[in-house]
């Protein structure tokens, strides 16, 4: 098999990989159609209520820091996933339900967004750790790669399929397919082979708050997380805020239906894979990767901003995708490998809690900024995080090698 797929030679890695694509392919009709929803149904092309509802959705990583974290380092990480997937999956089908029916209204969305927040707050930095009882940790950054692969080959599908959906037979179907494709992810959890997963030992220590300051003073010794945790605040908080950046170009800028739209969001997956299958072919990871991402990032999105039309807008996203992926792929798999195995529940839980609990901080930011000064100058933000955080790389790369020059050798 080739080394960029080289994990889907474990059994329960290609278990678990099949039924994340499909639930992937949910995931991402309901982002695109609730966004649709938001920004055409119960608004009219209001970026600031599409901001409101990400700072809802992914508020809660950061709100439930301690107690996710802990979790993930000392609750049985299968059981747990398959309550926090059975949840969510209800959850769409319950918003799928009211928007069939027509008694939708914001404040719903808002609520819904807030409940799923929560049930994924739990799920995320599991799934995230879980890859490695699935690989060992020899494998592990390839996993990563290859979850990554699947995630944007699902982000390739999914909005053009909500998009067909949607300008079908409506957008409340999308969030009912979603919640059945949760389905999948609960059968691939029951069939494992647990007898083969590669058993991580269970963190000791206290729980809730005390078990989350353990996480953040390991994280507080080390500057090479310190220096990748700063980046990706930067970049998570102003620059992956693209429901707002597609949206608001798709309606405002290029006047397109929602077919246009979905196909946006679709040709960014399309940069997305490509980084992802590079990501797969490395054999090592290293930090030089995660500043090449930075600056790339803030490339892409610079080039997005000042696109003369549609075609050449789409052109950027890619370039952006690949970037985007490079980036948040390196800083998965350099935290995981640099981690301590007991530590990484609670790393994982910081990481996530940055990468998506930041949001309520910047989608509303950019959701005024495309509002009031047009969604070019909020994708001139998203640029600007970039080049912060490439400069933040940089200068930890330039005090790592002055390091290792007075080190005695």
């Amino acid at each position: 098999m080739s080394r960029a797929f080289r994990s889907l030679s474990n059994f329960n890695y290609r278990l678990w990989a099949i039924g994340a694509l499909v639930s992937n392919v949910g995931t991402w009709m309901q982002r695109t159609a609730q966004d649709w929803l938001v920004l055409t149904g119960l608004t009219h092309h209001n970026a600031s209520a599409v901001g409101t509802v990400m700072a809802l959705q992914f508020g809660p990583q950061l709100l439930l820091l301690p107690w996710t974290g802990w979790a993930a380092d000392h609750v049985d990480q299968r059981k747990l996933m398959m309550v926090t997937q059975a949840a969510m999956g209800l959850l769409a089908l319950a918003l799928g339900a009211m928007t069939i029916t027509g008694i939708v209204a914001l404040w719903h969305v808002y609520v819904f967004a807030f409940l799923f927040g929560c049930a994924s707050a739990f799920d995320a930095p599991v799934r995230q750790t879980f890859v490695a009882q699935l690989v060992g940790d020899a494998d592990l950054p390839n996993a990563v790669a290859l979850n990554s692969t699947s995630f944007n080959a699902a982000r390739m599908i999914g909005p053009a399929a909500a998009g067909l959906l949607i300008a079908g037979i409506g957008t409340g179907w999308a969030f009912i397919v979603n919640g059945l494709s949760y389905a999948a992810v609960l059968a691939s959890l029951a069939w494992l082979r647990r007898d083969e997963l590669h058993a991580h030992p269970r963190a000791p220590g206290s729980a809730g708050g005390r078990g989350m300051l353990d996480g953040l003073r390991y994280v507080w010794k080390r500057p090479d997380l310190m220096a990748l945790l700063g980046m990706l605040f930067l970049i998570a908080t102003f620059g992956l805020n693209f429901p707002i950046f597609i949206g608001t170009m798709a309606v405002s800028v290029f006047h397109t239906d929602a077919r246009g739209y979905s196909l946006l969001s679709s040709t960014m997956a399309v940069g997305s894979v490509v980084g992802a299958l590079l990501a797969a072919r490395r054999e090592r990871t290293q930090f030089g990767a995660l500043v090449v991402g930075a600056g790339v990032f803030g490339v892409g999105c610079g080039l997005a901003a000042v696109a003369p039309g549609y075609l050449w807008f789409a052109a950027a996203l890619a370039l952006t995708g690949v970037a985007a992926l490079t980036f948040t792929n390196t800083s998965n798999s350099l935290l995981q490998l640099s981690t301590e195995p007991a530590m990484r529940g609670r790393v994982m839980a910081l990481r996530l809690g940055i990468a998506l609990g930041t949001t309520p901080i910047g989608a509303p930011i950019v959701g005024w900024v495309a509002d009031h000064a047009g969604p070019r100058w909020a994708l001139g933000v998203a640029a600007a995080s970039g080049f912060a955080a490439l400069a933040v790389g940089m200068r930890y790369l330039a005090l790592a090698r002055q390091r290792q020059a007075v080190q005695p050798r």
